[in-house]
């Protein structure tokens, strides 16, 4: 087992698959540690302790200590063995969390019972937070039993608003960072619009033909990127075939990048509310993988989102972080 060389995996097809390594990762590497900022939440804790017990994790939990310890004791979860330091706000445990990032105590950095601005707030401090200079920006990991035997990659539907053409760039570098660490040597990126030809009057055709270019010139490396493309020739090769679409990226999407938060927000939704899909959300741009999943998002999402996160600290896809 310690032979095991974790720079070069086949490229993961489920969310089975992302747990199973992440397990594997733990048993041979060791369990990551997961400082999560006011622990002080049902589903965070099932899902943090789902993870230790899978010798996954190690949790460094921050927050209100006696509610923490009373949750645990209502979820039938031994405390005795736990890493818990009380902090009087919310403010303060993400500070303490970050920190312990930051000074290498702790390789993941996860979201508990407090605002994502509170948060990122802490994140993003010049003195002491996980600044890299780089774009900040969210990618879901999903997959789609009996329709699909692959993982796919969407961003961004939880960071940026109305992210512009510069923007976009890194989003597109940080998703296809993502897929390199799930195993995929040149992840096929499509950048999603509601039509598949450049049309000057649709900002978003535009910026995406550019990207597009951009990848054939070798500025985005590492991935073959094509757009604009509407979502089923993007995943179908039958729609694409259709439509006359002659393309290395139609019908075989790894990444599909959209074009802003509101469509990301209801795909991602449709996915878990409609479609069943088993989904993993990470933020990407830090010096270390940040899980802030929604306070209604489940335990298994929440626990999706840790494997994911393990794998991304394994495989080394941040940079180190910046001061001022």
């Amino acid at each position: 087992m310690e032979t095991l060389d974790f720079t070069r995996i086949e490229p993961l097809r489920d969310m089975r698959s992302v747990v199973s390594l992440a397990k594997l990762i733990g048993g041979v590497r060791g369990a990551k540690r997961v400082a999560v900022a006011a622990a002080e939440d049902d589903h965070v804790l099932e899902a943090v302790h789902s993870a230790r017990l899978e010798g996954m994790i190690e949790p460094l939990l921050f927050g209100d200590e006696a509610k923490i310890r009373a949750l645990c004791a209502q979820m039938g979860i031994d405390d005795a063995r736990l890493s818990i330091t009380h902090a009087v706000s919310n403010a303060q445990a993400a500070e303490l969390a970050v920190k312990a990032v930051r000074d290498g105590q702790a390789d993941v950095l996860m979201k508990g019972l407090l605002d994502t601005a509170t948060i990122l707030k802490a994140v993003l401090n010049k003195e002491w937070g996980l600044r890299t200079g780089k774009l900040l920006s969210h990618a879901l990991v999903f997959d789609a039993p009996g329709r699909f035997e692959r993982l796919f990659i969407m961003s961004d539907g939880a960071m940026n608003i109305e992210p512009d053409l510069k923007a976009k760039i890194e989003i597109v570098q940080n998703s296809v960072a993502v897929g390199h660490a799930l195993g995929l040597e040149k992840p096929k990126v499509a950048m999603l619009a509601a039509i598949e030809v450049v049309n000057p009057d649709m900002s978003t055709a535009v910026d995406d033909a550019i990207i597009s270019k951009m990848g054939d010139r070798g500025q985005i490396k590492g991935a073959i990127i094509d757009g604009p493309l509407a979502l089923d020739n993007a995943v179908s090769l039958e729609a694409a075939a259709i439509k006359g679409i002659v393309s290395p990226v139609a019908g075989l999407a790894d990444v599909l990048i959209v074009d802003n938060i509101d469509v990301g927000n209801v795909f991602y939704k449709t996915l878990v509310y409609f479609a069943g899909s088993n989904v993993a959300g990470i933020i990407m741009g830090a010096s270390a993988p940040m899980i802030l999943t929604s306070r209604a998002d489940s335990s298994d999402t929440k626990f999706n989102s840790i494997a994911l996160a393990c794998i991304l600290a394994e495989r080394g896809v941040f940079g180190a972080a910046i001061k001022g």
